[in-house]
C-alpha cells in the first residue's frame, strides 16, 4: 500500500468516525434505542412467563415421580412381608 492509501483510509476512518459519533448521538437514534430497549424487556416478561410455567411443570413431574417411587416401595415392601409370612408357613 502506498502512502496516499494509507492516508486516504485514515481520512475516511476519521469522518466515518465523527459522522458515526453525530449520527449514534441524534434523537432518532434515541428513539430507536428506546423501541429496542422496550422490545428486550417484553421479550424477557414473554420468556420469564415461559421458564415460569416450565419450572411449574417440573415440579409436578418431580412430585408425581416421588409418589410413583412411594407407591412401587410400598408395594415391594408388602410383596416382601407377604413373602416372608408364606416362607414361615411353610
Amino acid at each position: 500500500m502506498n502512502l496516499y492509501t494509507k492516508l486516504a483510509c485514515f481520512a475516511g476512518g476519521a469522518l466515518f468516525g465523527s459522522f458515526g459519533v453525530k449520527l449514534l448521538s441524534s434523537q432518532d437514534a434515541k428513539k430507536a434505542y428506546i423501541h429496542a430497549t422496550a422490545a428486550g424487556l417484553r421479550m424477557k416478561d414473554c420468556v420469564m412467563k415461559t421458564v415460569t410455567n416450565a419450572q411449574e411443570n417440573a415440579a409436578d413431574i418431580l412430585a408425581s415421580a416421588k409418589d410413583m417411587n412411594e407407591a412401587r416401595s410400598a408395594a415391594q415392601c408388602e410383596a416382601a412381608a407377604a413373602a416372608e409370612i408364606n416362607d414361615s408357613e411353610i
